[in-house]
Order: C-alpha cells, then sequence, then structure tokens
C-alpha cells in the first residue's frame, strides 16, 4: 500500500523543551514508519503527540479512523486546521498519560502509533499495556536505549523490570533505528522503531500482573546482589529452588517463566 507524505511539514512551530519535543522531519523515516504501520479503512488508530502532523498525514490519507492525542495548544491549533477536513480525524486535548483510551475501543480494538518524548516513554508504557486487551498492536518510536531495554532476552544488561512486563503481554520486535539528524532538534540519542503485539491468548492465564510486577520490582531493586538477598525475608531459599531458581543468582539471569513462577509462589503464600 502507498503512503502519500508531504513534501514539508504542516507548519512550523518552535520546539518546546518542558514538552519534550522533537519533530520528525525526514520523509524516508515517515515513509517507513508508516508503512510498517500500514494503517487501512478498517483500522481505528490513535496516535499519541502528532506535533507537526507528518506521520498524521501519512496515517490519515489510508483511509483509517485516526484520534489524535496532542497536549501543546498551539500545536492543537494548527493540526486542527490542516485535519479537521478528514471525516475520521478527532483531536483530543490531553495528557496522553492522564488519558483514558478505553472509550476510544468501544466496539472495535484500537491500533496506538506516536513518537513518545523520552521523559514519559515508561510510565506510558505501562499505563498502554493496563489496556492491552483493546489493543492490537502500538508502533513507537522511542529512545534506542528504551527499545533495547523492552526487546532484551534473559542474561544480558539490558534485561530488567520494561522488558519483563512488557513481554509478559506482547510480543515486541525492534523494526529500524533512526539517526537524530532525522528530527528537529536533533536529539542527543539514538532513537528507534519498536512494534509492541498484545498476544490474543495470555501465555500464563493464571498469573496475576500486579503480583507479576511486584515480584519483578523486587527482584531488580539491587541488580548487583542474589535473589536471595533480594527476597529476604520474603521467599526462603527453599520457595526459590521450588520455583527453580537459584538463590545465588541475579535477576538478570531469570526468564519470564522463572519469575512467573517465583510469582505463583507468592501468590499461594499471601493466600
Amino acid at each position: 500500500m502507498l503512503i502519500s507524505v508531504s513534501v514539508e511539514p504542516i507548519v512550523r512551530h518552535q520546539p518546546r523543551k518542558r514538552f519534550g519535543q522533537n519533530f520528525l522531519r525526514d520523509e524516508s523515516v515517515i515513509t517507513a514508519i508508516a508503512r510498517a504501520i500500514a494503517p487501512n479503512e478498517q483500522d481505528h488508530v490513535v496516535e499519541i503527540g502528532p506535533g507537526e502532523g507528518a506521520l498524521t498525514e501519512a496515517l490519515i490519507t489510508s483511509g483509517c479512523r485516526l484520534d489524535a492525542i496532542e497536549l501543546d495548544r498551539d500545536l492543537r491549533t494548527r493540526l486542527l486546521a490542516a485535519f479537521s477536513g478528514y471525516p475520521g480525524f478527532t483531536l483530543h486535548s490531553s495528557d496522553a498519560l492522564t488519558f483514558d483510551f478505553a472509550p476510544l475501543a468501544a466496539g472495535q480494538n484500537i491500533r496506538v502509533v506516536g513518537n513518545l518524548p523520552y521523559n514519559i516513554s515508561t510510565p506510558l508504557i505501562f499505563k498502554l499495556l493496563d489496556y492491552g486487551p483493546v489493543i492490537t498492536d502500538m508502533h513507537f518510536m522511542l529512545q534506542l536505549e528504551v527499545v533495547q531495554r523492552l526487546a532484551a532476552s534473559p542474561g544480558t544488561k539490558d534485561w530488567g523490570r520494561l522488558g519483563v512486563m512488557a513481554q509478559f503481554q506482547c510480543n515486541v520486535e525492534m523494526l529500524f533505528e533512526v539517526p537524530p539528524e532525522a528530527f528537529y532538534p536533533p536529539p542527543k540519542v539514538q532513537s528507534a522503531i519498536v512494534r509492541l503485539t498484545p498476544r490474543l491468548t495470555p501465555g500464563w492465564p493464571d498469573v496475576d500482573r500486579e503480583t507479576l510486577g511486584t515480584v519483578v520490582t523486587q527482584a531488580f531493586s539491587q541488580r548487583r546482589k542474589t535473589l536471595r538477598n533480594n527476597f529476604k525475608n520474603i521467599l526462603t531459599d527453599d520457595q526459590l529452588e521450588r520455583a527453580g531458581v537459584d538463590p545465588t543468582a541475579r535477576a538478570e539471569t531469570l526468564s519470564i517463566d522463572q519469575l512467573v513462577a517465583l510469582t505463583q509462589i507468592t501468590q499461594v503464600a499471601t493466600r
């Protein structure tokens, strides 16, 4: 499917540091993102932080229904001027961190996309994981370091709470990197595009996600220390071993299956 992209951004806007604004202006990157998302007329897309509207244009011209969430008042005015003529376009004046996504998914699952400000990316991803059952997929532009943590494997330095909780619910794919010069102003870090696809069938249906989150946070609370130390006065060596976990190991060596086993033991112990 071919998606048209304008040669110039819709408006030139002075980026605001307090909103963490870095506007994507590289046509080839915009086209690559739009093709990775591949929206169609049947889709309901929710774009977080549309900014100047470069990706918005590439999405809305596919004929999809598009809800955009923008906090910056100046950008909202310009986005309305540019896209209010599209019947499927709706602009929400809100902070994505406090926005309720559930009403948008009434009757049809949503697809979420966005160039997320680095300072809110992790809490926003955790928030969106709460809406997993009503989200088809998520495509985000994030700091490369965050994407590496999302897609990390056990036994690596990037493996931690973010990757565990994301992969507990979703298939995570790092798609491609985006250089600083693709933005204005150029950020001081490398960026990347990631796709998160919530699983239709939970991999561990009997595990409470909130309890898992508590266990994972405890396990990674002191990365350099052993699990015996991190779970002191919470789980015994015998309980750790029954979960298939070496008490002298460190959290970064644990698989999701092992963390799930620890969670199941914790759930039984707290009943």
